[in-house]
C-alpha cells in the first residue's frame, strides 16, 4: 500500500471527525464551558487574595483540564460504535493504528487545543504573572495530546459497555496524573525562577512514548471490544 494511499486514508479521516465536530458544536463547547465554570469559580469559593490565587493557579487550570478532557473523551469513538461505522474501520486495507491516531488527532484539535488558547486568559482571571503564561502553554501543548493518547486506549477498552464513563475514568486517571504533576510544577517553579527544563523533557517524552504506542494499543483495544 503506497503511502500516498495512507495519507489519503489519515487527511480524509481526519477532516471527517472534524465536520462531524462542527455539526455537533453544543458537545464540543460542553467540555470547554467546564473548563471556563472550574477555573472561574475559584476565586469565588476562596480569599481573593492575589498571592493566594497565583500560588493555586497552576494546579487549578492544570486540574480543570485535566476533567475537560476526560469530559471529552467519551465522544472520541462512541458514535462510530452506534453507527457501525466503527467496525468498518477494523475491516479496511489500511492499518488500524494509522486511523485510530487520525481520531486522536482530530479530538485533540476539538477539545486539547481550544484548552490551549483558553487558559492564558483563565490564568491572568487567577493572577498568573506573564513569567507563567508561557510555561503554561508549553506545558499544554505537551500534555493534553499526551492525555488524548492515553485517553483513546481506555475509550476503545469501554466502548461497548454501557455506562462505562465511570471505569473510564478508573482506568485512565491514575496514567493521567503524572501529567498532572509535571506541568503544574513547571508552571508553579517558572514563576519562582526556576529552571523547567527537566519537566518539558519529561512531559516532551511521554509524549513521544504515547504518540509511538498509544495507535497500537487503541487498535488492539478496538479488536478485543468488537469481538
Amino acid at each position: 500500500m503506497s503511502g500516498a494511499n495512507l495519507g489519503t486514508a489519515f487527511v480524509s479521516l481526519l477532516r471527517r471527525d472534524l465536520m462531524l465536530a462542527y455539526r455537533h458544536r453544543a458537545q464540543m463547547l460542553n467540555p470547554l464551558l467546564f473548563f471556563v465554570i472550574v477555573v472561574s469559580l475559584f476565586p469565588l469559593g476562596l480569599d481573593p487574595e492575589p498571592e493566594l490565587l497565583h500560588a493555586i493557579a497552576p494546579g487549578v487550570i492544570w486540574v480543570a483540564a485535566l476533567l475537560a478532557a476526560m469530559l471529552s473523551l467519551d465522544n472520541m469513538f462512541r458514535s462510530d460504535f452506534d453507527d457501525g461505522s466503527l467496525e468498518q474501520l477494523l475491516i479496511t486495507p489500511h492499518p488500524l493504528p494509522l486511523l485510530v491516531l487520525a481520531k486522536i488527532v482530530a479530538h485533540w484539535l476539538v477539545s486539547g487545543l481550544p484548552l490551549l488558547l483558553l487558559a492564558p486568559l483563565l490564568g491572568m482571571l487567577l493572577n498568573l504573572g506573564s513569567e507563567n503564561l508561557l510555561p503554561l502553554m508549553a506545558t499544554l501543548a505537551l500534555g493534553t495530546p499526551v492525555l488524548s493518547l492515553i485517553g483513546s486506549i481506555g475509550v476503545a477498552l469501554t466502548v461497548g459497555l454501557r455506562g462505562g464513563g465511570v471505569l473510564l475514568s478508573l482506568l485512565i486517571l491514575p496514567l493521567f496524573i503524572p501529567v498532572l504533576i509535571f506541568a503544574a510544577n513547571a508552571v508553579g517553579n517558572a514563576g519562582a525562577g526556576m529552571d523547567i527544563t527537566g519537566q518539558l523533557a519529561f512531559l516532551g517524552s511521554l509524549l513521544a512514548l504515547a504518540f509511538a504506542l498509544a495507535p497500537l494499543a487503541t487498535a488492539a483495544a478496538l479488536r478485543i471490544s468488537l469481538n
